[in-house]
């Protein structure tokens, strides 16, 4: 069969998305050439209005398209715990397990020299001048157990040791290597339940 340009194009496009190959691509292509013109004029035009006008909150750096974000705006959070995630990606998994209450800071990524991802690269003063107002009691290292993840969390800890602050991680149960975005809504349940506190702070 010999697809269409615009098709190959597309499918290509697609194929270089996460988690996203060719079969994949071409399973959500013909889905889509199934639905109705106007709904995959609304998915097209969503796609843009998201990526035109999602911002990071000035808060916590989180995407959204107000200022401060939905969770930082909202009374009902507590405003004293903060929980420290690599990314939205971990934001969104454990809002889905509905048990935090705490607010969040958006790192936007770990610290991996090999990959030249420096400290200054993340959102990391953010955070310090959070905690700096005294008005945070606890903050929740909750990072991806690999070699970046330890290596930001121990980079993180050395900058709060002068505040004081409880400075707690996760327990384990996310596997070493494994990612907080990808474990089920129990396991982050019990990973914040038995979070601990860390040593020499």
């Amino acid at each position: 069969m010999v697809l269409a340009k615009s098709l190959k194009e597309l499918l290509a496009l697609l194929s270089e998305l996460p988690g996203l190959g060719e079969k994949s691509s071409q399973r959500i292509i013909f889905h889509l050439l199934k639905e109705s013109p106007a709904k995959v004029r609304r998915i097209a035009s969503l796609l843009v209005d998201v990526r035109e006008n999602l911002r990071p909150c000035s808060l916590c750096g989180a995407l959204s398209d107000t200022d401060p974000c939905g969770i930082c705006s909202d009374i009902g959070r507590d405003k004293s715990v903060i929980c420290v995630v690599e990314d939205i990606l971990d934001l969104l998994s454990i809002e889905r397990a509905s048990f935090y209450k705490g607010v969040y800071h958006v790192l936007g990524g770990l610290i991996s020299f090999s990959e030249g991802i420096g400290p200054e690269d993340l959102n990391v003063q953010g955070l310090i001048e959070r905690v700096k107002s005294g008005n945070v009691k606890e903050v929740i290292l909750a990072l991806d157990p690999s070699v970046e993840g330890d290596t930001t969390m121990f980079y993180i800890i050395d900058l709060l040791k002068p505040f004081k602050v409880k400075i707690t991680q996760l327990a384990f149960g996310i596997p070493i290597g494994g990612n907080v975005d990808m474990a089920d809504s129990l396991t982050l349940t019990k990973a914040f339940e038995g979070r601990r506190e860390v040593e020499g702070v």
